[in-house]
């Protein structure tokens, strides 16, 4: 069965229902954002009253910077532990990186083991095999063939070919 495609009329129809609806949601978050923000300052910073006197003043001063040096250590350790959940997020993501294989294979160096040695290191010393590899190649005769040439005197061949650079034999032949 095929699956049957959807029109561009229905899919800008879909697209505008989403959005519309999206649209929707982001304006109840940003109203609930404002009265969650209003009840927190309700909650936390209750109405600053001004006094008249010095004296009162100097000790509203200082009641407000501990309150101030208080939300400062308190940002100053949030912002530590994002920093180190951060870190930590990076090193995982490369730590991801590298299982899945992308890293460089090490250059393997060359062993010389005879094929003994090379059945003891895969099987382990509890199995004894021994291999013997000639044993097992087939036996071939070599048939010896005798050429039999006519070898005459050496000079006389090497004074025939001498004339026009060793092409005299030839053309004496045809003519």
């Amino acid at each position: 069965m095929s699956e049957k495609k959807m029109t561009s009329s229905r899919k800008h129809h879909l697209k505008s229902l989403v959005l519309s609806i999206a649209k929707t949601l982001m304006e109840k978050e940003a109203a609930q954002y404002i009265v969650d923000k209003e009840n927190y300052m309700t909650e936390n910073c209750p109405p600053l009253s001004m006094p008249g006197a010095t004296p009162e003043l100097q000790e509203l001063c200082k009641k407000l910077h501990q309150q101030i040096d208080k939300v400062d250590e308190e940002r100053y350790d949030l912002q530590t532990k994002v920093g180190k959940a951060d870190k930590e997020i990076e090193d995982l993501k490369i730590k991801v990186v590298d299982l899945i294989g992308k890293f460089k294979k090490p250059a393997l160096k060359k062993v010389r083991m005879s094929a003994d040695q090379m059945l003891g290191a895969l099987l382990g010393s509890k199995h004894k095999v021994s291999l013997d590899l000639r044993s097992n190649l087939k036996q071939v005769k070599k048939e010896v063939k005798e050429e039999v040439a006519d070898v005459g005197d050496w000079r006389k061949n090497v004074e025939d070919k001498a004339g026009m650079g060793g092409r005299k034999k030839m053309f004496e032949g045809e003519a």
